[in-house]
């Protein structure tokens, strides 16, 4: 790495001032860094080279912005160099600025930047903070999603994942699931948005997180919400049902197309069987999920899906589909105390089902890499 004397000296070729074809050397230099875990290690614990990217960020040169913003996208991968940059740098202000911007060139790399800055709860506390204190508030960022074109220049579709995040905090979940705002409504025809599956999981991902608040349940099952079938739709195939099996299905599910396609991504529709899993989790919602009909979808899609992790998230939910209720006293199943030792094993297993699916991203990552050598990855660190 560089000894103090040549850091300093490059840190003062990183300003607005100096010599273009300088600074895009310096700019490069840095950007070459962040694309190693070493150099972006190194660049924790150096606040002013994280402010003089941020500033950098607002260079005549579209190639120096560009540098800058990809170095940032790949900074913010590493969890370890979240408070460096929301607390150091304070990139925060900056980046929800320009996101207002309906012109701004780059709003998709912020987009991506705050998605990042927003994984883990304890950064994404200070992202939904700063977000309320700029005056934005999470209003504005769901209208921005829910206005098609609102930046002619970038599609937008990474604010998805910002909301599937920011949700892991109960604020942003009540925001959501406010019954006078009609925000969940706006959202729900965003589960089979065929233009970006970025864009579908991170609001699958948002119903989902918004599913643990099981009080809710009776009112997102209700006409006033009717989430069911924007959950069921994408996971329906163009399997023939019987007569009887059809009638007791929402209307969007009966007597479906023989080109009836599922939902293409693994993770999506596990994530899917997951919200209709926690729908489950009162008496009341299993009474509905089970009036309509929802045991021979999820029959169907059993026997066509291959990803292991996706049918055993979907035998759980058959299983209570098809189950007797609960003993009295036990009927909310978030609210059932599950033994210490069955709750080590389901952890461990669920580890080692997050490694393996972390061992398939790595093979697609490295696959892609091989075929795209000069490609910018849109979260996470240059390859």
């Amino acid at each position: 790495m560089l000894s103090d004397g040549e850091a300093k000296e490059l840190l003062s070729f990183l300003t607005l001032e100096t010599r273009p074809d300088v600074k895009g050397q310096a700019t490069g230099y840095i950007l070459g860094l962040t694309g190693t875990k070493d150099g972006c290690r190194y660049l924790r614990g150096k606040p002013d080279f994280l402010r003089a990217l941020l500033t950098l960020t607002g260079d005549h040169s579209v190639a120096i912005v560009k540098d800058c913003y990809h170095a940032l996208v790949n900074l913010s991968a590493d969890e370890t160099l979240h408070q460096a940059l929301v607390k150091e740098a304070n990139i925060l202000p900056s980046l929800f600025a320009r996101l207002l911007d309906p012109d701004y060139d780059f709003a998709d790399r912020i987009c991506t930047i705050l998605s990042n800055l927003s994984r883990h709860e304890k950064t994404c506390k200070e992202v939904f903070r700063v977000l309320q204190e700029q005056e934005i508030g999470l209003a504005k960022i769901v209208e921005i999603f829910c206005t098609e074109g609102y930046n002619k220049k970038a599609p937008l579709h990474y604010l998805g994942p910002l909301l599937s995040n920011l949700t892991q905090l109960p604020e942003a979940r009540q925001f959501i699931l406010d019954k006078e705002r009609c925000v969940v409504q706006r959202l729900l025809p965003y589960t089979q948005y065929d233009q970006s599956i970025v864009r579908r999981g991170g609001v699958v991902g948002t119903l989902r997180n918004c599913c643990f608040d099981y009080s809710n349940h009776e009112w997102l099952l209700s006409d006033a919400v009717d989430i069911l079938p924007f959950l069921l739709l994408p996971l329906a195939g163009p399997e023939e049902l019987t007569e009887e099996e059809n009638e007791g299905l929402p209307v969007d599910l009966q007597y479906l197309p023989e080109d009836k396609e599922r939902e293409e991504d693994p993770d999506i529709r596990k994530m899917l069987v997951e919200t209709l899993f926690l729908l489950t989790a009162t008496k009341a919602g299993r009474q509905i999920l089970k009036n309509k009909n929802v045991y021979p979808i999820m029959r169907e899609f059993h026997k066509w899906e291959r990803e292991p992790h996706v049918g055993a998230a979907c035998e759980k939910l058959v299983q209570v589909l098809i189950g007797d209720e609960p003993e009295p006293g036990m009927e909310n199943l978030l609210e059932v105390d599950i033994p210490e030792d069955v709750e080590v094993k389901l952890k461990e297993m669920e580890a080692k089902e997050e490694e393996q699916l972390e061992r398939e991203k790595e093979e697609l990552l490295k696959s892609e890499s091989e075929q795209k050598p000069n490609s910018m990855p849109e979260d996470g660190l240059s390859r």
